[in-house]
């Protein structure tokens, strides 16, 4: 009886401590309070395995490793080392974790290069052996403990396997002069013994959310189709996912394991059955509609297997489409993790990395449209990059954010800054919220992967339907609304401490006539309407003015209607009426 009081204690604190990780109860993710857990997730895109697109150099080098013998072959191969460290070293920090906390993400996920962690086969002094690199070890451990402070899950994701997984390159880093992961057991084997290694590494740690343990497979085993999209067993790929499974599990009983079909992750064709009492299928959601039909297959699997289901990848659209998605999948109990935190020069992230004149020259030559730079310019503009990717340095998209977040929960438009009147309110500085409440405008969504629509024709400043382009006037923010139709209108919310009457100047340039906007609130016109003359070209601004607009002590929400489109608007002065 003694005996038993002194064990008691011990079997209590280690069945509470393994009920703190992530786990499956039934078809629902839960912490270890029982609590229902949505997983709002961002991936490191980037930072551990590089892509093409990210760079803006996906015409000419896809993979990792194409991206880096450019650089080399420019550079050298120490000036190249010279500069992936401090990519590596910029590219994710504690202060990124903290902003995602802060922005309202509770998850990130991990997308690993294998080689971080370990050596190529070709590289390994004797078959059958695993050479352990403690670089990619440390970043995840650093990585986990700017997780852990924030109270933020890490989901491991093998985003490019031993030998790459999929004919899609630009994904895995897969260079096809080597046998790839399916045509190599030896990479199968490296695979299997890099998950249990980190699965021995993290088993202690509830912070890690869960194991990815394929990102995006896309290979054909029987079928005709490249990328596996036809395959109808896809018998590899989960007996590879079987074995993984039994490797994490001989170390680590607790965490989530995250399983992904064929595809690019969505064909689970020979999936089934499942082999272990704690997983959850992974499913990404690119390009299309927004409606239950588009993932009814996988809340089937859902309800069918009883198991969880995670949406582990999508973004790479529209404000509007966003707010779609995560709508979509919240109201089905679906967490999410959208891709990626940092790229360079583009608006659908939460960030976007400046690209220098200086880096323009590189991919100016690497494209064949510019003569050599020298080693010495490439390199320092090449680290300038590199410094670009600190936190500080981002350009930070708040409607990106706002879109994710507040926007899901209600239709209410928010100023996108402070405008101070009398005053200039510049025309893409209009109110954060839903397409149909901040702003409206006709094209706003892209739902179909083949035929790309573009919702900001000018692919600058913001992500929703509003179309911006850079502004040659000579006094601008640097961006002005253009591509306007009819019926399009903006909206902009100002406080006031009293009533007041202003005259309002539009600056505008316009070719064509026959373009009219006039001012709303909600009651209706505030100003007549009024015809924009033409400026003689789109490069020429000129300047109208609407007399004796009058707003009311407190908020004001004015929309500017466009009942004529076909122009371009760059601000709006608020000036004291004279009279």
């Amino acid at each position: 009886m003694k005996n038993w009081f002194l064990i008691l204690p011990f079997f209590i604190s280690l069945s509470l401590f393994s009920q703190s990780y992530l786990h499956r109860n039934g078809q629902k993710i839960e912490d270890g309070n029982g609590k229902n857990i949505v997983l709002r997730g961002l991936g490191l895109g980037g930072w551990m395995i590089q892509e093409g697109y990210m760079l803006k150099t996906n015409q000419y080098a896809g993979p990792q490793h194409v991206i880096k013998q450019k650089i080399t072959d420019l550079i050298g191969t120490e000036n190249t080392e010279e500069f992936y460290k401090a990519y590596k070293s910029n590219g994710i920090t504690k202060k990124d974790i903290d902003s995602l906390a802060a922005w309202g993400f509770n998850s990130v996920r991990l997308p690993m290069h294998y080689n971080l962690y370990t050596l190529p086969i070709e590289q390994e002094k004797k078959s059958g052996e695993n050479t352990w690199i403690e670089e990619g070890f440390k970043m995840t451990d650093d990585l986990l403990n700017w997780c852990e402070a924030n109270k933020i899950y890490l989901i491991l994701d093998l985003h490019g396997a031993p030998g790459g997984q999929g004919h899609d390159a630009n994904i895995s880093d897969y260079d096809p002069t080597k046998p790839s992961l399916w045509e190599s057991v030896a990479n199968q084997d490296k695979m299997v013994a890099l998950w249990k290694k980190l699965a021995l590494r993290y088993k202690d740690s509830p912070w890690i959310g869960g194991y990815d343990i394929v990102n995006e497979p896309n290979w054909n085993f029987d079928g005709a189709n490249l990328n596996g999209c036809d395959e109808t067993s896809n018998v590899p790929l989960r007996n590879l996912q079987i074995r993984i499974t039994n490797a994490i599990r001989e170390v680590d009983k607790n965490h989530l394991i995250f399983i992904e079909g064929n595809c690019w992750g969505n064909n689970y064709n020979g999936i089934f059955p499942l082999w272990d009492d704690n997983m959850a299928l992974s499913f990404h959601k690119y390009w299309n509609p927004n409606d239950v039909a588009s993932i009814q297959k996988f809340l089937d699997y859902r309800t069918q297997y009883n198991v969880p289901i995670w949406l582990g990848e999508t973004g790479e659209n529209s404000n509007v489409w966003f707010k779609e998605v995560i709508t979509l999948m919240e109201s089905n109990n679906i967490g999410w993790a959208f891709w990626p935190m940092k790229k360079t020069d583009n608006i659908a992230g939460v960030t976007s990395v400046a690209i220098t004149p200086e880096y323009q020259q590189l991919l100016d030559y690497w494209k064949n449209n510019g003569g050599k730079p020298s080693k010495t310019f490439a390199k320092s503009a090449l680290m300038q990059i590199a410094e670009n990717y600190k936190m500080e340095n981002l350009d930070i998209k708040k409607d990106v954010i706002d879109a994710m977040f507040r926007q899901v929960q209600t239709t209410d438009a928010k100023a996108y800054k402070k405008h101070v009147l009398p005053g200039k309110v510049f025309a893409t500085e209009y109110d954060l919220g839903q397409n149909g409440h901040a702003y409206f405008d006709k094209d706003v969504v892209n739902y179909d992967g083949t035929a790309f629509t573009k919702w900001n024709k000018g692919g600058v400043m913001r992500n929703d339907g509003v179309d911006i382009q850079s502004c040659n006037d000579e006094i601008t923010n640097g961006f002005n609304v253009s591509f306007i139709e009819d019926k399009e209108w903006l909206q902009y919310t100002f406080d006031l401490d009293s009533d007041k009457v202003f005259d309002v100047d539009i600056r505008y340039s316009n070719a064509v006539a026959g373009s009219k906007l006039y001012l709303e609130d909600k009651n209706g016109k505030i100003s007549k309407t009024i015809a924009i003359p033409v400026s003689t070209d789109v490069n020429v601004w000129k300047t109208l003015t609407i007399k004796k607009v009058a707003l009311k002590r407190g908020t004001n929400k004015i929309r500017v209607h466009f009942e004529k489109g076909n122009f371009d608007l760059n601000y709006l002065e608020f000036k004291n009426s004279g009279n």
